[in-house]
């Protein structure tokens, strides 16, 4: 059967990484946090032993939700960098099965944890073959950096599940911290490369945004000296020194990518304020290093704000673009379900700064704003991720 003939089939979930992926990760997303709530707020009993119930709720988080959307990202992207189909049918079915498995058992709790952790391992493992193959093939490079950073996530991931049998002391930390300071590296990386790419493209105006190398290259250099002071050395004079430089870095880079007329398109200014909560995440950093303000904050604008908001921003335009879509003119519900997870955000992190003597019901707000982004989300984008390309083509 050709590419043509499998494009008109009535199934074609399975014909690139971002359909399957991207829903998979958004309904996911939902019924972790479903559970989330249940635990947090009604002390919903979950068998979880030899970790905490937010170790539990961070892992879920970062190798549940946040890998499947980059796993559905690079399984799509590298189609576009190396000219090459990448897995689809049978293939990326197996794929995606590995990560499933590994999500439907680790709702158990710990119960299933150890054979959860080999699917879960082998899921990652097998994104970075099916990623590294084209690119090796076709000796572009130049996406190696960000094929490394997937090989730090599996690397991390594995430190997770051997510090909850015992082998790894500091396991449990570090696969957690690690996992997501590794989601942000990446996403300063592709923010560096798409951000204004498609800011100067969508605006609807001619315009040529500052987008100097030296704030990236210098960025990555800092956000290394910071990975590794945060995760290893545990050095707060350090991490907030190298927090500091990092706010100042990426704020310049993000004013040199703004134009007023992303406040007309969704689908760019959700990609700004995501990068400016990451901003504000290496902010706090900075102040809970000097000024004891908790950690936990920084660790939740880097989350919930940069992660959430810029992972939606990117599946609905994606799933947009890659189905044949007017990426100019994307559902109505978009603004809303963007409205929702960015109020959540603000609850999760400014608020509780605020009025800290309502922090647990600020947390339960922000719970409910993104089961409400995402259930908008999935409702609006589901219809287009499971049919055929509006054009009719392989995708």
């Amino acid at each position: 059967m050709s590419m043509s003939e499998t494009s008109k089939s009535n199934f074609p979930v399975f014909n690139l990484g971002f359909r399957i992926f991207f829903l998979g990760a958004a309904i996911y997303s939902i019924v972790a946090i479903l559970f989330w709530m249940g635990i947090f707020a009604f002390d919903f009993s979950l068998p979880i032993n030899g970790l905490s119930k937010f170790q539990w709720h961070a892992h879920e988080m970062i190798y549940g939700y946040s890998v499947a959307v980059i796993a559905g990202f690079l399984l799509t992207a590298v189609k576009n960098w190396t000219g090459i189909q990448t897995v689809h049918g049978m293939p990326l079915a197996s794929i995606f099965s590995l990560w499933l498995i590994a999500r439907i058992l680790l709702l158990f709790g710990t119960t299933f944890i150890i054979i959860a952790g080999i699917f879960d391992l082998l899921f990652i493992l097998s994104v970075i073959i099916a990623t590294a193959y084209p690119v090796i093939r076709t000796r572009n490079w130049q996406q190696f950096g960000i094929l490394s950073k997937l090989l730090l996530l599996a690397i991390f991931n594995s430190f997770f599940y051997l510090g909850y049998v015992g082998v790894l002391e500091q396991g449990l930390h570090w696969g957690i911290y690690g996992g997501l300071y590794l989601v942000i590296g990446l996403i300063l990386t592709l923010g560096g490369r798409v951000i204004p790419f498609f800011t100067e493209r969508g605006v609807g105006y001619e315009v040529k945004l500052h987008n100097p190398k030296w704030p990236t290259l210098s960025g990555l250099l800092i956000f290394l000296v910071f990975f590794i002071s945060e995760l290893f050395l545990q050095n707060q004079t350090i991490t907030g020194i190298t927090a500091a430089i990092l706010f100042i870095i990426y704020s310049i880079r993000l004013f040199g990518w703004y134009t007023p007329g992303i406040w007309k398109k969704p689908l760019l200014w959700s990609l700004h304020i995501a990068m400016l909560f990451i901003n504000v995440g290496f902010l706090l950093f900075a102040l809970s290093a000097f000024f004891g303000i908790s950690k936990f904050i920084a660790i939740h604008a880097f989350a919930y704000g940069g992660i959430g908001i810029i992972t939606l921003g990117m599946m609905t335009r994606v799933a947009l673009g890659h189905t044949g879509r007017n990426i100019n003119e994307p559902p109505e519900v978009v603004k809303y379900l963007f409205i929702a997870i960015i109020l959540g955000a603000v609850s999760r992190v400014f608020f509780p700064m605020l009025l800290p003597d309502l922090h647990n019901i600020w947390i339960i707000i922000s719970q409910v704003f993104w089961l409400i982004a995402f259930i908008l989300f999935v409702k609006a984008y589901a219809p287009i991720l499971l049919n055929i390309r509006a054009d009719g083509q392989f995708g």
